[in-house]
């Protein structure tokens, strides 16, 4: 991905594929028109470099500089080897009193490695996925028989006792206790919850398909009682899509045991079901966050951006094509924008469509109004996730320029660690190319998921954005409110 990067850089190359030879990378290049009938002949384990340049002379130049960098020795670090175990029992034996093990391995081996750490005593972070559900579930009833957390397969997010694990921001401690089967989902509420003033004491992923009726909620269930005995957490707040109804009894029984409040955002259920159980339900992401906050005793807990605000913003802009087009990288945040604009804008196509939403038939054509998770399966074989490679995100960003029909982009910039180091930067200078192929500019707006203290700094994502032109909304649910204040005046012309 560096190398792509650094490549695309050089004068005169117009585009540059550095990739394994998986099906998807093959497929890509044959989108790209890059593809050779010798690639046919590539497997997953056969490093490809491809480049597209203004002529032969200047693609060789091209091809020995990518070489050069992938061949280019790393400066010493000053640790011998001993310091990079290549086995988690080597790994085990030089650091005895570790307790946590985070694992991203392809997923043929995941379950596996897994299942060595719980017998070794130590909580496990499945960052990986392409695990089975039988794998799962035996992993998790494992763990559950030895008190131990089993967060994922495909768990993107936690942070456990201060410390950030994958896909997670620079939060504050404080009274606030989380559990959540999303990974964007957890980042965009504790990110939140550290803007309005608040802290996190624990945030645990548990991976997608806990919830589910096979899974039955083991490690939901286990988290939260984790977190009913935990004296630095106050208020607990759980997120997740809605829960297989089995599953769902067996997690408001356990919750009858617990004697500090609960905020619920299960996307897309019945708030009143959750009232009824005594607990207090939220809209959204970020209304959950400001309820959390208000019973953890924040008085001023409020929308980052007031409603006036957003519609202010919204008149400035005149949207000219018909159509919503959202390239997220952030899979909770693509399904909360599909239910909260499937009513206003009647039909939506999706790669992961929610009920009600059309599938896109073709992914890599858009249709209509078109809301995509990037980060899907789909998407991400035999590459990195969009929240660390923006190439593909920024191929589609030029390809819906092109498209007069487009009268609206959206997308997610998810700071912190683990993601793209200039991220903003990345989807600006996908905007520059996109005007100097003299594509014509939709309007462009943007949430920033993170706070202050992430690396990338999250003032500075903004300025870049919105140097751009981009319109830089502080969460989803008000760039949401945005798109459709914008699209309803739009159709009201």
């Amino acid at each position: 991905m560096l190398i792509t990067s650094e490549v695309k850089k050089l004068p005169g190359v117009e585009n540059v594929v550095v990739g394994m030879g998986t099906d998807y990378n093959l497929d890509s290049l044959k989108r790209l028109h890059l593809f050779q009938p010798e690639m046919s002949k590539a497997t997953p384990s056969d490093l490809m470099l491809c480049v597209q340049a203004k002529d032969e002379k200047i693609a060789d130049e091209l091809l020995k500089t990518a070489e050069k960098m992938l061949t280019a020795k790393k400066s010493k670090t000053g640790r011998g080897e001993e310091s990079k175990p290549h086995t988690l029992e080597k790994a085990f034996q030089g650091a005895p009193e570790s307790n946590v093990v985070l694992i991203s391995v392809p997923g043929a081996f995941d379950a596996r490695e897994a299942e060595f750490a719980l017998r070794h005593d130590k909580h496990v972070m499945m960052f990986s996925d392409n695990v089975s559900i039988e794998e799962e579930l035996h992993l998790k009833e494992l763990a559950c028989k030895k008190g131990l957390l089993l967060m994922g397969p495909d768990c993107g997010t936690a942070i456990i006792n201060n410390v950030p694990l994958a896909f997670a921001n620079q939060v504050r401690r404080g009274p606030i206790g989380l559990v959540a089967a999303s990974g964007t989902g957890l980042q965009e509420v504790t990110s939140i919850i550290h803007t309005l003033g608040s802290g996190i004491s624990q945030a645990i992923g548990v991976g997608g398909r806990d919830l589910s009726e096979k899974v039955g909620g083991l490690m939901t269930i286990l988290a939260v009682k984790a977190l009913a005995h935990d004296d630095a957490t106050k208020v607990l707040v759980l997120i997740s899509k809605p829960p297989a109804e089995t599953t769902l009894m067996k997690l408001y029984k356990e919750l009858q045991n617990v004697k500090k409040p609960v905020v619920i955002y299960f996307i897309g259920a019945d708030p009143r079901v959750i009232e009824t159980e005594g607990h207090t339900a939220a809209a959204n992401l970020e209304d959950a966050a400001i309820k959390a906050c208000k019973l953890a005793d924040v008085k001023k807990a409020g929308p980052l951006m007031p409603a006036k605000e957003i519609d202010g913003l919204a008149k400035k802009h005149s949207v000219k094509g018909k159509y919503l087009r959202a390239l997220y990288s952030g899979g909770t945040l693509c399904d909360e924008a599909q239910r909260l604009l499937l009513s206003p804008l009647k039909e939506i196509h999706s790669n992961t469509p929610i009920k009600g939403a059309r599938e896109l038939k073709d992914v890599y054509q858009s249709k209509g109004h078109v809301i995509l998770d990037l980060g899907d399966d789909l998407f991400t074989r035999g590459k990195a996730h969009p929240m660390i490679d923006p190439s593909y995100r920024q191929e589609r960003l030029i390809q819906e320029c092109s498209d007069p029909d487009t009268g609206l982009i959206i997308l997610d910039v998810v700071l912190g660690y683990g993601s793209h180091l200039d991220m903003a930067g990345a989807m600006c200078e996908a905007i520059r190319q996109a005007g100097a192929k003299g594509k014509r500019r939709p309007v462009i707006a943007a949430t920033i998921c993170g706070t202050a203290e992430d690396l990338q700094g999250y003032e500075k994502q903004k300025q870049t954005l919105e140097e751009a032109g981009v319109v830089v909304f502080p969460s989803n649910v008000s760039l949401v409110k945005f798109v459709q204040a914008t699209l309803t005046r739009e159709a009201k012309k």
